[in-house]
């Protein structure tokens, strides 16, 4: 991919900033969504630069309880350095949004870059995010995350990515090149094992975030149930502890280093989810996790769920509690069935769902930009230089 420049007539590298809310390798939708894609060495002539809206600092901070004044003084930072980034935008071809430039407030930094430089924004998102939710650590977040602003965002946008056809039907509402990428995992060098098949007390599993421990009373009545009958192990791996009183469970917090491990612990992995408008924006992601290590899973058949598992082929549904009673019981009781299915789990991941299988969508909207006389363009003149293969560093600010 290689683009002439109209002033220098040399040939330059398409570069791409991406805009992401959090500092590499902290938010699960920017790894799955973007950041393993930037390790792949194949692809020629894209340079990507990262650059997150908070600082490390900030970020860990932002979903604990009280530190009021560090989470404002971490927004504060962060709408700092994202002014100071707008000078240097001369540099991109390309403007890689995921979800938001910054993470509450009106869109201004989008506006800048779209009807001021006259840059391509490429907008993604896996979530409903244009629904307005907050957490118990962040009660005010509704109030200034501004979701409105997904709907001009989208109207700015060159093109648009998401993780499901029901968010691609709400940004299709605003802009006509829409495109669906699952999130994926990379089944080459990360999610690339097997669960092996053992005797003994078997796992059933879930992972997650706290802000989807309500999911879990769907299933309450049904781990009482089977907890009551049969001896199996329910092991919850999070960023904190559930503190869940209505049956037992092994609580695990999430760590980077040990995720994959961790995972293959499971015999059975678990996702149910309500059906409402901001799980219908949900991209089955869990599923996808589990199914990649050849984990069979049960879900409810909710949005994307549907597409992802097929129901008695490489996973189980469960619309209420006596299916989730009952498919779980079968997947206890049997773990031939376990095998079968999570062999077929792995190869859907492999052939649909994987870094490998979804990275030509992804590269392909980085195409060299046709050079036009614009207020962007102009400023991009001077860069000269050309840099063969792909590049990946992170903004020093």
């Amino acid at each position: 991919m290689i683009a002439y420049d109209y002033l220098s007539f040399k040939l330059t590298a398409v570069k791409v900033l991406i805009l992401v809310p959090g500092p590499k390798n902290t938010l699960p939708s920017q790894r799955f969504r973007v950041e393993h894609y930037l390790r792949n060495e194949d692809n020629k002539s894209i340079e990507f630069v990262l650059s997150s809206f908070y600082f490390l600092w900030a970020w860990k901070v932002l979903y604990k309880k009280g530190n009021a004044g560090l989470k404002v003084l971490g927004v504060l930072a962060g709408f700092l350095k994202r002014f100071f980034t707008l000078f240097t935008l001369f540099e991109y071809d390309y403007i890689y949004i995921h979800r938001e430039a910054a993470s509450v407030g009106p869109p201004i930094f989008e506006w800048v870059i779209a009807k001021v430089w006259r840059k391509r924004i490429i907008y993604d998102f896996d979530d409903s995010i244009w629904v307005s939710a907050s957490s118990a650590s962040n009660p005010l977040a509704s109030y200034v995350k501004c979701n409105w602003k997904v709907k001009h965002i989208c109207k700015w946008s060159h093109i648009i990515t998401v993780g499901n056809d029901y968010l691609a039907d709400y940004a299709g509402r605003y802009n006509n090149d829409v495109r669906v990428i699952p999130t994926v995992v990379d089944t080459e060098n990360r999610h690339k094992f097997m669960k092996e098949i053992h005797e003994g007390v078997p796992t059933i599993g879930w992972t997650g975030t706290f802000t989807n421990f309500d999911q879990f009373e769907l299933i309450k009545e049904a781990m009482q149930n089977l907890q009551e009958r049969y001896d199996f192990k329910l092991q919850i791996i999070a960023d904190k502890d559930p503190a869940f009183t209505d049956f037992k469970y092994e609580y695990k917090p999430w760590k980077e280093e040990s995720e994959i491990t961790d995972l293959l612990q499971f015999d059975i992995g678990i996702m149910p989810l309500r059906d409402s408008a901001i799980q219908l924006g949900k991209c089955a992601f869990k599923a996808i996790q589990y199914m990649s290590l050849g984990i069979p899973s049960v879900v409810s058949p909710v949005g994307a769920n549907c597409k992802v598992v097929l129901d008695g082929v490489n996973g189980l549904w469960a619309n209420n509690s006596s299916e989730w009673i009952a498919n779980l019981e079968n997947l206890l009781l049997n773990k031939e069935l376990r095998a079968e299915l999570g062999r077929a789990s792995r190869l859907r991941v492999v052939n649909r769902y994987s870094v490998a299988a979804t990275e030509h969508s992804f590269f392909d909207m980085f195409k060299a930009p046709e050079q036009t006389f614009s207020f962007g363009t102009i400023f991009t003149a001077p860069r000269f230089t050309y840099k063969p293969g792909n590049t990946f560093k992170e903004a020093s600010a």
